[in-house]
């Protein structure tokens, strides 16, 4: 069996002969260490990797198998990660170039890599692999996973998101999703040097953000939003007190007091759940200065604007929509669904009193990430919202345009130009 050089790149072809070989070195390596009753959790990653580089060599010579030196070292490593880390999806975890790790069953290892998804080489042995590696994953955090419950969110130890769902929902094997969670967080500068938004609008919502407007951040899946909202917190007051409220905690907001809240789901017997709204419901009686929502996505929706409405300016939180128009409409539905009981015309008041800028952001076919409006919401004219594009991106022209128009909220009235931006001014 000859496997040639196969190097740590992991977009490189792992055969079937090489996935065979693997997971015998996995079964050989196990019974090696319940032989010699040794504990590889109490060795550090040194003596671990001379342990199973003794042992595969071993094996490779008594089996007279045609692997070369450089093919054992790959070996090696990835047996180590077989047994202390999550197998193939090691090196993606250390790749700080790697955003999103999306695993379609055993054979199909897809990364987002540069705001573009591809499609790796790399490979499970079987679905019970991928299996052991999902529960590897959630043992410390007392999830549980099986057919009885085939649906989990997570959060690894270093704040990566983490979604698995098994069969019998899933029908071509397990599937894992990993958002993973950067350990440099983005910054202003960052944001215009991948061209997300020019510095006329990092001003202006830095100047919004300093006059306490509560802004709600629009957008699909994986377009930045998290993102954007880490950014905009650094240019809150550092006297002020935050609480965010998640589901699962993305949050990397740079200040210096805040609060941390995450969700709880219900326990196997269904009991113990803690949802967003008793969370937001909690939060009122913290002090806050702002609140955080990582997402609008249910009934906490209701106490978010009243909130807004009720001394907690400069509050921000971020819901999936297609524009900022459907943002306001998607609020309404989740507003009706949690039991709101007064007319839709009471309903939009509210909406347009508590937010009062819509930020979408949009990720392009290009991998790009840009925001493509930022809206006011001034008030409710014949029953429909009256939103003014302060900004916008145009498309054809690729280029960021401004209105022109002043914002008419009454937080911006007592600024001048000069005093806009020393409320907050973007980096240099």
């Amino acid at each position: 069996m000859e496997f040639g050089s196969m190097g740590m790149e992991y977009g490189l072809k792992q055969t079937e002969g090489y996935q065979d070989l693997k997971a015998r070195l996995h079964r050989y390596l196990i019974e090696c260490i319940e032989e010699d009753q040794v504990s590889p959790a109490d060795w550090n990653a040194e003596v671990l990797s001379s342990y199973a580089h003794g042992r595969i060599s071993r094996y490779v010579s008594t089996n007279r198998l045609a692997v070369n030196r450089e093919d054992v070292e790959y070996l090696v490593r990835e047996m180590v990660a077989e047994l202390t880390g999550y197998g193939p999806l090691q090196a993606l975890l250390a790749d700080d170039q790697v955003n999103d790790i999306l695993v379609n069953g055993a054979k199909h290892i897809f990364i987002e890599r540069g705001g573009r998804l591809e499609h790796t080489n790399l490979r499970f042995i079987d679905d019970n692999h991928v299996m052991r590696v999902i529960q590897r994953m959630l043992a410390p955090l007392g999830r549980r996973l099986d057919e009885t419950n085939p649906m989990v969110d997570a959060r690894l130890p270093d704040g990566s998101r983490v979604n698995a769902i098994v069969a019998p929902l899933a029908l071509d094997g397990p599937c894992l999703s990993i958002r993973k969670f950067r350990r440099d967080p983005l910054r202003a500068g960052d944001l215009l040097a991948y061209g997300t938004l020019d510095n006329a609008m990092l001003e202006f919502l830095c100047t919004a953000v300093g006059v306490r407007c509560n802004i709600l951040v629009s957008g699909s899946t994986g377009s930045g939003k998290t993102t954007l909202l880490n950014v905009l917190s650094r240019y809150i007051n550092e006297s002020e007190r935050l609480v965010t409220v998640e589901d699962a905690a993305e949050l990397q907001l740079g200040h210096h007091h805040v609060v941390r809240l995450e969700t709880r789901p219900p326990n196997v017997e269904g009991e113990g759940e803690v949802s967003a709204r008793d969370l937001v419901r909690n939060v009122l009686r913290m002090r806050p200065d702002r609140i955080i929502l990582g997402e609008i996505r249910g009934t906490e929706v209701l106490d978010v604007l009243q909130a807004m409405n009720t001394g907690h300016d400069g509050s921000m939180s971020t819901i999936h929509a297609n524009s900022g128009r459907d943002a306001l409409g998607r609020i309404g539905m989740l507003a009706g669904l949690a039991g709101f009981q007064g007319s839709e015309g009471t309903l939009k008041d509210m909406v347009a009193s508590a937010i009062d800028l819509v930020v979408h952001v949009s990720r392009f076919s290009d991998g790009a990430r840009r925001i493509v409006s930022i809206d006011e919401l001034s008030c409710v004219r014949d029953g429909q919202y009256v939103l003014e594009t302060l900004f916008a991106y145009d498309a054809l022209e690729k280029r960021f345009t401004g209105s022109g128009s002043a914002p008419r909220s009454d937080k911006f009235q007592h600024l001048t130009p000069q005093s806009r931006r020393a409320e907050g001014s973007p980096p240099s």
